[in-house]
């Protein structure tokens, strides 16, 4: 087990991941445990601590763990019951091409009682166009016919209420935000290929567990071929740029890339994300990640101090909204819906919207967060199960209205006085810890004279600060009464 650091604390090796123990298909016997409405809580007392998370590993241990209630298997499989795509629709859509053009889809049933890090199972089911998603449609079709439309057309389509509506439109459009050619692409190798690469093993591992993002009812063949061009497409990017690291969490995005706008194409996009969007959280340790997550207290503060202390004084941390900000919620939605709704946001946004929108969830959720008791176990729970009713455009435009507020250069420097602030506090806890070891009590109060300013490791006890403030006084009135009669007497002589 390999631990991480939530704040700026030292940090091993980077190795993220979500439950590994999820769902297969095809191995239904190696599940060991009834799914569970909320994982283990992180055992760290705030974010001072260690946060500890497993890499390919089926169980989590430790003390001070709590988990909330099981779900009863059968009550969650009705409850997240999808609706099958008929023969005819999967038999068409081919294995190269995009599996989901032209689908507009929705949920069928929430699951509120699911954790943020638990694998989900996407819902596919059609969903009728509304009149204003219609006549938006009817203005990107236009705005397709015309090869002058310039980005920030683009951009603010993908922003706007409802997004780019379907994945018909978003084949065409999600390659011109991130500036990729559809027409210039390069062919994709084979699997034989990239077998040879350290990470190959890991990333087939993750796809393998990746089932429940394909379309229900897919065939066998077409859903294996999908399979391996996730691998492919994954492999290509970290080949062709060793310096970034693969984690845990990024087939949920390549994943999302693949099913739209197929397999090629996706390559090209991923490469562009990976070294701007993603880039901080395929860096060798996952520092860079978790001082991003910091900014989410910044933001509830200046929005919500009452809210922040209340989230502080638990210590729950920032853990809970990891995968949210790995995946851009790819792999903690049912709705697959609301999934390529946000990618349209961010896509078309700066690469810190996920952590602004983040904020706005947690901020939109503050009724529930105070009804809760004030302890990490309690709050982490609460705040890692992502309800499926959430009404993502009104949180897209708080989000928006956050970050026109409070801009990234601004919580920076909050998130500088957190981190100075913190490191003090550790010194201070050291030093206790240190003088309990040597004289069996509490250390006295730090004085904030000018001697301990001078000698900060002098332990001063009320009478030693006597002693010297009144020597001090002593020496002072012996300078004055020698500058007022023996300095007037040398000069005259």
């Amino acid at each position: 087990m390999e631990r991480v650091e939530q704040l700026n604390g030292p940090l091993e090796k980077r190795t993220m991941s979500y439950r590994d123990a999820e769902d297969s298909d095809e191995h239904p016997e190696s599940l060991a445990t009834p799914d569970i409405s909320c994982n283990t809580a992180p055992t760290a007392n705030g974010d001072n601590e260690s946060e500890k998370q497993v890499r390919g590993s089926d169980t989590e241990a430790g003390s001070g763990v709590q988990q909330c209630t099981d779900e009863n298997d059968d009550e969650i499989n009705e409850s997240t019951r999808l609706t099958t795509m008929n023969d005819e629709e999967n038999s068409s859509s081919g294995t190269t091409s995009p599996g989901l053009a032209g689908k507009n889809i929705a949920l069928v049933q929430p699951n509120n009682h699911r954790r943020s890090d638990e694998p989900t199972e996407l819902s596919f089911e059609k969903f009728p166009e509304n009149h204003e998603e219609k006549l938006k449609r009817i203005k990107i079709e236009n705005a397709l016919d015309d090869p002058k439309t310039p980005l920030e057309a683009w951009q603010q389509f993908a922003k706007s209420e409802y997004g780019l509506i379907n994945d018909d439109l978003r084949r065409k459009i999600w390659p011109l935000l991130v500036g990729v050619d559809p027409q210039q692409v390069d062919p994709a190798p084979s699997l034989e290929e990239l077998n040879n690469h350290p990470e190959y093993n890991q990333v087939v591992l993750d796809v393998n567990r990746s089932l429940k993002r394909f379309p229900p009812g897919i065939p066998y063949e077409q859903r294996v071929a999908l399979q391996d061009q996730l691998t492919v497409l994954i492999l290509r990017v970290i080949i062709k740029h060793p310096h970034l690291k693969y984690y845990q969490g990024y087939h949920d995005v390549a994943i999302t890339f693949l099913l739209v706008v197929g397999e090629e194409v996706a390559f090209h996009v991923m490469e562009i994300l990976s070294t701007n969007h993603l880039v901080e959280c395929m860096q060798e340790t996952m520092e860079p990640t978790q001082r991003r997550l910091m900014f989410i207290y910044p933001l509830v503060r200046r929005e919500n101090a009452a809210l922040c202390s209340y989230l502080e004084r638990s210590t729950v941390g920032t853990l809970f909204a990891l995968p949210w900000y790995l995946t851009w919620f790819g792999h903690s939605l049912n709705s697959y819906r609301s999934v390529v709704r946000l990618y349209d946001y961010f896509l078309a946004s700066d690469f810190l919207l996920p952590i602004y929108v983040t904020s706005a969830i947690v901020i939109f959720r503050q009724n529930e967060i105070f009804q809760e008791d004030c302890d990490m176990a309690s709050l982490h729970c609460l705040l890692s199960q992502l309800p499926e009713d959430l009404p993502f455009e009104y949180l897209l435009k708080s989000a928006e209205n956050l970050y026109r507020k409070y801009p990234p250069r601004v919580i920076e420097k909050d998130v500088e006085t957190m981190i100075a602030k913190e490191k003090q506090q550790r010194i201070n806890e050291e030093r206790e810890r240190e003088y309990r070891k040597l004289y069996g009590k509490k250390p006295p109060p730090v004085s904030n004279s000018i001697i301990s300013r001078f000698l900060p490791h002098l332990q001063l006890s009320r009478r030693s600060v006597f002693v010297t403030t009144a020597f001090s006084i002593l020496v002072g009135f012996c300078a004055y009464y020698y500058r007022a009669h023996y300095i007037p007497l040398a000069a005259v002589r």
